[in-house]
């Protein structure tokens, strides 16, 4: 796989305070990559440092294997990004908005316009002004400007931002379409744990400025697991064996009536022979995990 983004030892202060420390990351092409953190870890602090818009205090940043300090222009005519709020004319219609981004770019065919609104759902109201939108209208189009120019790839700050459920499932939909139909790269930062999970297939995960874990979603979700969840019979003597065992760290009932145990992955045969041989049936025993948000907040 080929890298797309590469940051080495990527940092920002502002004055005292350490926005982005040391920061390195990896997206290979072909990733849709979540790049998740609380708000104000510096997810956009570093998106901005990536695309230039503020200069680093330390670090280099490679895109398509080229320095972005001496190859600027030639590379960003193959990105495309909406970070923090989309940028616009609220007088102007969505289709005159996207016409003078169009021209600026250069060699974009006037078709591609309403292209990209039908695909993120604003073809519709495609030539009503701008400033009669809703919030979740306006991130619509600004994702629909990240989009116009055919880009590689796509950086996505918060863009789900505003949306209801309905457009944040539309949005995801688009971005994998994308992703599978022509290969377009997505970098998306989010603190919405949950959404990244279900869209993207690689993470970095961001607190106080540095990279706390980057990998690919499954080996994160495995590194998540940290007990069983058991349904069994009878469960006040399961209980009492298991609370027994210097090796598992915690038992408890949940809501639903299954026992949940926490221990290493190593004893979870033991969990099962240790109830079974002493009489208790088990009728159910599958792995347990934490959320993708209680492992953020372990680190």
């Amino acid at each position: 796989m080929v890298a797309v983004l590469q940051t080495e030892g990527l940092t920002k202060h502002f004055g005292a305070f350490k926005a982005v420390q040391d920061l390195n990351l990896e997206v290979q092409e072909g990733d849709l990559y979540g790049f998740l953190g609380p708000n104000g870890s510096g997810k956009t602090t570093t998106m901005r440092m990536i695309l230039r818009l503020i200069r680093a205090t330390a670090g280099r940043v490679r895109l398509f294997g080229m320095d972005v300090e001496s190859e600027f222009i030639r590379i960003m005519k193959d990105v495309g990004a909406l970070v923090e709020l989309p940028a616009y004319y609220p007088y102007l219609s969505a289709v005159k908005n996207l016409e003078i981004l169009r021209l600026a770019s250069g060699a974009t065919p006037a078709s591609r316009i309403p292209e990209v609104l039908e695909t993120v759902g604003l073809a519709p109201r495609m030539h009503d002004r701008v400033g009669t939108y809703s919030q979740g209208m306006r991130q619509r189009l600004g994702i629909a400007m990240a989009l116009l120019t055919k880009p590689r790839l796509v950086f996505l700050d918060e863009p789900t931002n505003g949306l209801d459920p309905h457009g944040i499932n539309h949005i995801r939909g688009v971005i994998q379409e994308l992703n599978r139909r022509d290969g377009v790269t997505f970098v998306i930062s989010s603190h919405l744990l949950h959404e990244v999970e279900l869209t993207c297939n690689r993470v970095g995960m961001i607190k106080q400025g540095k990279l706390l874990v980057q990998d690919k979603l499954d080996a994160i979700i495995a590194r998540t697991i940290d007990g069983l969840r058991i349904v069994c019979a009878p469960r006040e003597k399961a209980l009492g064996l298991l609370g027994s065992q210097p090796w598992i760290k915690e038992t408890r009932v949940e809501p639903a009536g299954s026992v949940r145990v926490i221990c290493p992955a190593e004893r979870f045969a033991d969990v099962n022979g240790l109830l079974v041989s002493n009489g208790v049936t088990v009728s159910e025993l599958t792995p347990a995990r934490k959320t993708l948000e209680e492992f953020f907040l372990s680190q």
